[in-house]
């Protein structure tokens, strides 16, 4: 007796349908104009608190902030249309809320206007944003450059080292009245340059014999190599520039990276005994980090010695003052932490004026973007380079957060980084918008329905890109429809075979 199956209806392509991928457009442009409020509202109660009235400029610094957000949304749902809605809102309210403070404390610094200059370079930065969407349609490009990135990154990250020291530390090439600070550059680059060479070495690093130290699996000394290779270099660029920061950054991105695309906790405990080796050594040797050191140790020695409260102290000040709700923007005192309140803690001034609650609001918004890229990686799981680039990219964003606040509340030693788009600084304002760029194109990607599955005629290349409809092959419609009711009978196996995704 025979019996007709019905054909199984095929799943569909993505992880969701196209077209409520593309209506999420609308929640983009909601989030974008909650950014945008939330900016003019935080710039207009800074005004009344400052001058008892709104700032002159208010309505036009919002009208500035508005058109510059459609603009990048309309360019965005065009490029990119399948991206992830928070990637762009996101980084766009950080980098408001940064002017929006640095604004404040130009306030009482009138020697020192930063506002307009940062202003200049946050425009600076979307504009790159979005050129880097319309110029990259497909990330799988810079896997081709891979090479270069890694020549230009040791340039920029050497480049410093033939200029004086600012403050300590050989991080800045300054000409006349234009500064750039090159290392932020170099860690993009990094990221693309890590995530090709793990991509193509993948196999060689992960099928390996290990010893094993009390359980844990350790790599081979060949295998060594490039790990120790890349702690030598992030070594020298401690000992030449001072710059603790992105030395843990350059070899923590490295470490991260080299994880993920083996899946081997050894090169995590390989990498953490050797940042604590080397920043030992180097706090020993180095007098500008062991003085960071010994203030972290003891924050409040120098108000015990009577020399005043230092950095760290005017910050921990600033926190306990702030308490849990704030004392309102522009109603803080951080401008007592010195020259690097705009900068290094900038962290302290959002503590002090919006508390533990609004802190906790801009961490949870660093949060989501790194769990948005890192879910981007997921989504990319067929693609081993674009998968190492966007978990890049997003762990360069953790850890940044993770070192500023950390150093600004007492938790480890300060390293002077940037914190991403809140802190002043051109070079990483337009950094953090391109890391941006990059996670939104990579999100797309992602997120973009896949298209239907192969079909290959006989001996064809299994990389083919030409894509082949049921319809253009020779067997007939009713054989597939036969075909598909006897597969639906058969037991199911791990692997869904209608599943396009690899």
């Amino acid at each position: 007796m025979t019996t007709t199956a019905e054909a199984p209806a095929p799943r569909e392509a993505g992880p969701q349908p196209a077209e409520a991928l593309r209506r999420r457009g609308g929640a983009q442009l909601l989030l974008l104009a909650l950014a945008v409020g939330t900016t003019w509202f935080g710039y207009v109660c800074t005004g009344f608190a400052l001058e008892g009235r709104p700032p002159p400029d208010a309505w036009s610094f919002a009208a500035f902030e508005g058109a510059l957000a459609l603009v990048a949304h309309l360019l965005v749902r065009r490029f990119a249309p399948y991206a992830d809605p928070l990637l762009l809102p996101i980084p766009l309210l950080l980098n408001g809320i940064g002017l929006i403070l640095i604004d404040r404390l130009d306030r009482v610094t009138p020697g020192h206007q930063a506002a307009p200059a940062q202003l200049v370079w946050s425009a600076l930065g979307l504009a790159g944003c979005l050129a880097l969407l319309v110029a990259l349609p497909g990330h799988r490009r810079l896997a081709r450059l891979s090479t270069p990135c890694a020549i230009a990154a040791l340039v920029l990250m050497a480049a410093p080292i033939f200029f004086p020291p600012v403050n300590g530390a050989r991080i800045w090439i300054r000409a006349g009245g234009f500064s750039l600070q090159p290392g932020e550059f170099a860690k993009v680059l990094l990221a693309v340059f890590f995530a090709a060479y793990l991509a193509h070495n993948r196999q060689a690093l992960t099928y390996v014999d290990g010893r094993r130290i009390r359980g844990i699996h350790l790599p081979p000394r060949s295998v060594l190599g490039p790990i120790f290779s890349v702690w030598l270099v992030s070594l020298a660029v401690l000992l030449l520039e001072r710059d603790l920061g992105a030395s843990l950054l350059f070899f923590g991105l490295f470490v991260v990276m080299l994880y993920v695309a083996t899946s081997r906790p050894g090169w995590m405990v390989v990498g953490l005994l050797l940042s604590v080796a080397g920043a030992f050594v180097v706090g020993t040797l180095e007098p500008h980090v062991g003085v960071r050191v010994s203030d972290w140790l003891a924050p409040f020695g120098s108000i015990d010695e009577g020399d005043g409260a230092g950095q760290l102290a005017q910050s921990l000040f600033a926190f306990a003052h702030g308490g849990l709700l704030g004392t309102g923007l522009g109603q803080g005192d951080s401008v007592l932490i010195g020259f690097a309140n705009k900068s290094d803690f900038i962290l302290s001034t959002a503590g002090e004026e919006l508390g533990l609650s609004g802190l906790t609001a801009l961490l949870l918004l660093y949060a989501l973007l790194v769990s948005r890229g890192l879910r981007a990686a997921i989504l990319l799981r067929g693609d081993a380079f674009g998968t190492l680039l966007a978990t890049g990219l997003a762990v360069i964003v953790l850890l940044q957060a993770f070192v500023i606040s950390g150093g600004v509340t007492g938790l480890i030693p300060l390293t002077g980084m940037a914190m991403p788009f809140l802190a002043q600084g051109g070079s990483s304002v337009v950094t953090n918008w391109a890391i941006a760029g990059l996670l939104i194109r990579l999100s797309d990607a992602a997120r973009r329905p896949a298209a239907p599955a192969a079909v290959r005629e006989p001996g064809e290349a299994a990389g083919s890109e030409e894509v082949r409809s049921p319809q253009e092959t020779s067997e007939p419609q009713e054989t597939q429809v036969t075909q598909k009711a006897e597969d639906s009978q058969q037991p199911q196996t791990s692997e869904d075979p209608q599943d396009p995704r690899p």
